[in-house]
């Protein structure tokens, strides 16, 4: 029998906790995990509810000391036509509960003009 969708997402969601060895017979450390499309979901769920802006997609991500770092791509300004839309990116740290520990705007650029311009 299939589980039902809510149940899968959030077992999805929720971070792994691995043991590891440092090589020792000492005890093990524990580090938490947060799987990569989960942190790419938060960071583009998180980014869109404190901005109030529609997220387009998430840019980049990396792994981080504390989790991951985010970048997502938010419509700043909508203009007709839509390639004149004005574009912001933003950084997204996520830790590994999937918490946004910190968020910034990198730059803002119109859509479709070259990736070297920058807007105030």
């Amino acid at each position: 029998m299939e589980k039902p969708q809510h149940d899968r997402d959030t077992a999805r969601d929720r971070p792994r906790r691995r043991v590891e060895h440092d090589g020792g017979e000492d005890r093990p450390r524990r580090r938490e995990t947060l799987p990569a499309m989960a942190a790419a979901e938060a960071g583009l769920r998180q980014v869109g509810d404190l901005t109030g802006r529609e997220p387009q997609g998430v840019t980049s991500l990396e792994p981080d000391e504390g989790g991951w770092i985010v970048g997502v791509e938010v419509v700043e300004d909508r203009r007709v036509p839509s390639s004149a839309d004005v574009l912001a990116l933003y950084e997204a740290k996520i830790d590994f509960r999937g918490d946004l520990t910190g968020y910034a705007r990198k730059r803002r650029y119109v859509r479709g003009k070259s990736d070297t311009g920058e807007m105030g």
